[in-house]
């Protein structure tokens, strides 16, 4: 008889590894195939998936590989198979310290599976009894002679070995030796690894908690002190002095983060009057996003808010209260801005001769000129880096990046890794109301946070359908803030909704996503819109806005705010994106979802549960009845629910369909822990 043939070589395809003995793909969370890292913070669980499997009827397994930023060896998990016709399997990674971490999974052949199965059927049916016991028996020898066993485990596996070798006994009774628990125990712990076969190492960026969980609050410091001298006609502004004298109260509220819009020198060419007309009346202050004048740029302090003794003197201050500071990067300039005439190459030029403003047709924004990243981009790289470590320098630890979607991403994926390798604490959050695949691409080349859909999302059914979205496989790179307004939004929801509709958006924002803000003014109920436009009327870019904190007092707001604070700072399940269940409802306008943290995944060591009943009607009151899934609130079925709201103290023992009365003036919504 010839010789077989000798088995062809597998084909070599420069720069494509082998799919392995046991193949290993589709592993998650990988973005564009480690071309960037996933995301995660410190003791946030990560979820990695994979499909493993092989030829033929054998079992096998995989294992979850964490390695630290250090390269050794942090941690591995066994994965659980949570589709068998798929082929899918998950597990949990946990990352203890900020860094660079990679992860890996390992498909194996499993041979212990493999005989237990094929054991077990073929015993029972007395088809090669003893052939299978005699092949338990030298594979759980195998099992126990490799090195660094605990010698508790060699006894157990030995013990097993005599058993199944035990002719004294009836062949049932020899194979349950092998099937034993203290077995299992010790293979679960320590498998037999047939044909181990790992997948690529895909990066891990894992950074500090407030990455992910923070809550903002946003003010214009010029506003805060400013006073109005009605004999002169003429306004005072604010200090950044007369500005932290309000930090007491926005700590006392809970904020993680006091953000300050552009505190940079007002271009006076172009400038633009109240309500963004075209008219600038003597004493107006202009638009803090119209940077730069003869007293500096983006690295200036406007005068009238103070020197950098003072801005250092707001950082201490916020931080003696437990909070950080961010800036806003708004990368544009006034037509007065030292750049202009430094390196007007800087700027685009038309065939006029004059420098192209900013525009968004119809929109024109005459008192700006975006900057051309194109012309010089190594000076305008150096200069926007040197801009920042100024800021850094004087204990700026977060920026707002007005529009990033409008500069090159080259240039931001640069900038933040740059200014990260050496600051790693630093925070960067992208103002980018744009399209889906720009927005996503700035999370996944480096932005921490995003601003989101969020404040668009009003009905029941886009706003579950957002949850679930932002929960999703995205979380494992984009991170959404929820903000109900901002400077610059003011929906239609919330100019008709009256109070209601403020409370309503807060407490969904406030335990919708990790991270969310609140511009100054909501405390106010301010909804009254600039007549055309979708923002408020006298809108603070264009002058001095006052306000009286003590009357805010008197809409509630000020105290729900501080209770959703403290509510997301008791609760873990509120700090991570994944774990959301929305629950259905029987009424078009009443929400309900739930966020759940294992107790393995919960930086308490403990498992938290967070459930929330929501209207979003703030007209009428909403009756319904929501159908609970209990098992993912973590509760068995068929047993009494004990959960008590967070807001107003009180206890209720519901079962799966429970039934709510929202009423919007006295009772939006419930936010309730699961206690039982």
């Amino acid at each position: 008889m010839p010789a077989a043939p000798a088995a062809p070589p597998a084909p070599a395809v420069p720069g494509v590894r082998s799919v392995g003995r046991i193949p290993v793909v589709d592993v998650s969370p990988v973005l564009e195939a480690g071309r960037w890292p996933a995301k995660a913070v410190v003791g946030e669980a990560v979820e990695i998936g994979a499909r493993v499997f092989r030829e033929g009827h054998d079992a096998v397994a995989a294992t979850a590989v964490l390695i630290g930023p250090d390269g050794s060896e942090h941690s591995r998990v066994p994965m659980t198979r949570v589709n068998a016709g798929l082929d899918t399997w998950r597990a949990d990674l946990v990352p203890d310290a900020t860094g660079a971490w990679t992860f890996r999974v390992e498909g194996w052949s499993d041979p212990y599976a493999t005989w237990v199965h094929d054991a077990t059927i073929k015993i029972d049916a007395g088809v090669d009894t003893e052939l299978m016991l005699a092949e338990g028996a030298a594979l759980l020898e195998r099992a126990a002679a490799r090195e660094g066993l605990p010698s508790e485990a060699v006894q157990a596996l030995s013990a097993a070995v005599a058993g199944l070798r035990d002719t004294h006994v009836p062949p049932r009774r020899r194979l349950e030796a092998g099937l034993a628990a203290p077995v299992v125990t010790v293979l679960d712990a320590h498998p037999v690894r047939d044909m181990v076969s790992s997948s690529p190492a895909y990066p891990l960026t894992v950074q500090r908690e407030l990455a992910l969980a923070g809550s903002w609050y946003e003010m214009f410091p010029r506003s805060e002190g400013a006073t109005y001298d009605a004999s002169a006609r003429s306004w005072r502004s604010g200090t950044l002095r007369t500005a932290a004298e309000r930090l007491p109260g926005i700590a006392a509220m809970g904020f993680d983060i006091v953000y300050l819009t552009p505190i940079h020198p007002i271009g006076t060419t172009h400038r633009k009057g109240r309500n963004n007309s075209l008219t600038c009346a003597p004493g107006d202050p202009g638009s803090p996003y119209a940077i730069g004048a003869p007293e500096g740029g983006h690295d200036a302090i406007h005068p009238d808010l103070g020197t950098f003794e003072d801005f250092d003197a707001f950082v201490s201050r916020a931080r003696g209260l437990g909070m950080e500071v961010a800036l806003d990067l708004a990368l544009q300039c006034s037509p007065d801005h030292p750049w202009v005439t430094e390196h007007p190459e800087w700027f685009t030029t038309r065939l006029d001769g004059s420098i192209a403003y900013a525009e968004n047709p119809p929109k024109k924004y005459q008192d700006i000129y975006p900057v051309n990243f194109d012309n010089d981009p190594a000076g305008i790289y150096a200069e926007v880096r040197r801009v920042l470590q100024v800021w850094i320098d004087h204990g700026v630890t977060a920026f707002r990046v007005d529009n990033p979607h409008t500069k090159p991403l080259e240039f931001w994926e640069w900038l933040i890794a740059d200014v990260n390798a050496a600051h790693p604490d630093v925070i960067f959050l992208a103002e980018a109301f744009t399209r889906p695949a720009m927005m996503h691409t700035l999370a996944k080349i480096g932005f921490h946070q995003s601003y989101s859909y969020f404040t668009w999302r009003n009905t029941r059914e886009e706003i579950e359908e957002y949850l679930e979205e932002v929960s999703g496989p995205a979380a494992a790179y984009m991170r959404p803030s929820f903000w109900p307004t901002t400077h610059d939004i003011l929906t239609p929801y919330m100019q008709y909704g009256g109070a209601p509709a403020f409370a309503i958006r807060a407490i969904l924002a406030a335990t919708g996503a990790p991270t969310w803000g609140i511009y100054s003014g909501y405390e106010l109920v301010e909804n009254v819109p600039r007549p055309g436009v979708e923002e408020q009327i006298d809108n603070e870019k264009y002058e001095y806005r006052p306000r009286n904190w003590v009357a805010a007092q008197q809409t509630g707001i000020p105290d729900l705010l501080t209770r959703l604070n403290a509510i997301r700072k008791e609760h873990p399940a509120l700090q991570r994106l994944r774990g959301l269940t929305v629950h259905p409802t029987g009424n078009d306008a009443v929400i309900c979802f739930s966020r759940h943290v294992d107790a393995a995944q919960s930086p308490t060591g403990r498992a938290d549960t967070v459930l929330v009943v929501l209207s979003t009607d703030p007209h009428h009151t909403r009756e319904t009845v929501v159908h609970l899934d209990l098992e993912a609130l973590g509760v068995e079925v068929d047993s009494p629910l004990v959960v008590r709201d967070l807001l107003s103290g009180e206890s209720y023992t519901w079962d799966a369909d429970p039934f709510v009365r929202l009423d919007p003036w006295t009772r939006c919504g419930h936010v309730l822990t699961v206690e039982r």
